[in-house]
């Protein structure tokens, strides 16, 4: 692993003297999440481990219903080291599938279920996957088809009414198919019973995951988290959020993405609580939830608050049970943690964190508040753990001091080994174990760490480099303003321009000169929006992250 020099002002780790003792001691996590399963069943075997609308699952049964899983997948002929594709929204269906399968001793591939055709088969045949387990309705609509001379060779499907009586109209929008004749049932084959095969539990070092990336630079790679990476996180959570005992967590981020699966599913199940299932994100939904299941703590993207907070129904009655609200995946505007306290009671903590180092890599503790950086504006994403050391560097791989900007580059034992398969992209994202992230950030002296934006993302206007978050943060003050993405687009003079795309406020009225004016009132020339462009909403990954390069993409007016 890649140490600084012990002269190094961030080998000092400064922030450390902002933890308190339980965030700063040092952690002992299980070997797996399998192993944290069998633990959380023996000591509270009825205690609810899943809730799905108005479904209940003991710890005791989702421990026995994982463990035939398992069987099956073994007698199938799955053997250690294999991968499954797991193709699934936040049901109970996802943690089966994920736990039996680590305890066949495979590793997963989590597969976003937005995925097209194409996206799926590269992840197929990359990862050599062997088994996949899906909905129904995508195996008899695309992936039948699509994994027709893949690997694949053992196809399990769900019905993702099953649990549940609810059939909420509002996300459940589907009926249940006929079983395929060339496909089992899931959860039929998880309540035949059955032994998990021995002599195959993980251990720290096995591959627990193979986490593809976005591709945004070029093809997915597959990041190759470790059991040991998502149980040292999890562990760091379950630790550090001071929650009460058998807390129960609801799933705002997808447990397919590498924040849900850490910060909500390991976390939760690690601290034997209660994980609260909606299927996907729809406002309406989670407010209900919120009402009905009390929950403690939630992570998720800034845009699905902005979401929540947009709701006609929403009250601050729906966050009154929370001791933490997280916020991760996508950038925080500071201008949204302060109108969210002040219309709900709530602080959103930011954090920080890639694929490539297994979720959160900072964060903001949750006895303080993130401090804003007088300059720049920007709201600070935490700090690291004790074990982990942020650099930031310049071009040539040297620190720069405490408050200059730099690429942020990580070590610590959330970061994974390296990309499946690709060598010369490990060795080059990877050098001596620390993860360059790619991302422009700095420091402050007291250890609270900046990120400004993606290095790719840097708009070069005349010569002047803008970043996209610092015009974003501006925009987010307007009081009609509800998402706001900059990109920059191509112009003869300038060689690039900042354009601003804009979604408003439910009932909220402003024109494109307005919002370019507010900019240039509050920007310097050259990094005011020239043109703005107001659309219903704005495209998003699954992981509620608002996507520039789709917006990059788009035809310009005019």
């Amino acid at each position: 692993m890649n140490r600084p020099h012990p002269e190094s002002h961030y080998a000092a780790r400064p922030w450390v003297a902002l933890l308190d003792e339980a965030q700063r001691g040092p952690v002992e996590p299980p070997a797996s999440l399998v192993h944290a399963l069998r633990a959380a069943a023996a000591e509270a075997p009825d205690r609810t481990c899943l809730t799905y609308f108005d479904a209940r699952l003991g710890f005791r049964e989702v421990d026995e219903l994982t463990d035939a899983v398992a069987a099956h997948l073994a007698e199938q002929g799955l053997e250690r080291g294999d991968r499954v594709a797991v193709v699934l929204q936040n049901s109970p269906h996802f943690v089966l599938a994920l736990l039996g399968a680590w305890k066949a001793g495979a590793t997963v591939v989590p597969v976003n279920p937005m995925y097209k055709s194409g996206e799926v088969s590269h992840v197929l045949r990359d990862a050599e996957v062997a088994a996949l387990i899906c909905s129904q309705r995508a195996w008899e609509s695309y992936l039948r088809e699509t994994a027709a001379g893949s690997p694949v060779r053992i196809v399990l499907t769900a019905s993702e009414l099953d649990f549940q009586t609810r059939d909420d109209a509002r996300v459940l929008t589907f009926e249940r198919l006929p079983q395929a004749a060339d496909a089992e049932d899931l959860v039929e084959v998880a309540r035949r019973g059955g032994k998990a095969p021995e002599g195959r539990d993980p251990v720290p070092s096995d591959i627990a995951l193979i986490s593809y990336t976005s591709g945004t630079s070029g093809t997915p790679k597959g990041a190759t988290n470790l059991h040991g990476n998502i149980m040292y996180n999890a562990e760091r959570q379950r630790t550090g959020l001071a929650l009460p005992d058998g807390p129960v967590y609801y799933a705002l981020a997808p447990l397919f993405h590498i924040t849900g699966m850490v910060c909500q599913l390991a976390a939760c199940v690690t601290s034997v609580g209660t994980l609260v299932l909606t299927y996907r994100f729809e406002p309406g939904v989670v407010l209900e939830a919120f009402a009905e299941h009390r929950p403690q703590y939630t992570v998720g993207p800034s845009t699905a608050f902005m979401a929540l907070a947009a709701h006609p129904d929403v009250t601050p009655e729906h966050f009154a049970s929370f001791a933490n609200i997280s916020s991760g995946g996508a950038p925080l505007p500071p201008a949204l943690v302060e109108k969210f306290r002040a219309g709900f009671g709530p602080y959103i903590r930011n954090g920080y964190g890639l694929t490539e180092c297994t979720a959160p890599c900072a964060s903001v503790p949750p006895q303080l508040e993130a401090p804003v950086d007088p300059v720049s504006g920007t709201l600070a994403v935490g700090v690291p753990g004790p074990d982990t050391v942020v650099r930031i560097i310049d071009d040539a791989g040297d620190e720069v001091p405490f408050g200059q900007q730099g690429e942020i580059a990580v070590s610590g034992p959330q970061v994974v080994p390296g990309y499946w398969r690709r060598p010369e992209a490990t060795a080059e994202t990877f050098p001596d174990g620390e993860l360059r992230t790619g991302d422009i950030g700095f420091m402050d002296p007291q250890g609270w760490l900046y990120v400004v934006d993606r290095k790719k993302d840097m708009i070069n206007a005349s010569g002047f480099k803008v970043w996209p978050r610092e015009v974003e943060d501006v925009l987010y003050t307007h009081p009609a303003v509800r998402e706001a993405a900059v990109v920059g687009i191509p112009d003869g003079y300038r060689g690039e321009t900042v354009k601003a795309y804009i979604s408003l406020r439910p009932g909220a009225a402003t024109d494109p000169d307005d919002l370019a004016l507010y900019c240039k009132e509050r920007l310097a020339a050259y990094k005011y929006p020239r043109q703005v462009e107001i659309l219903p909403d704005l495209p998003k990954s699954a992981s509620g992250k608002i996507l520039r390069r789709e917006l990059r993409s788009r035809p310009q007016q005019g």
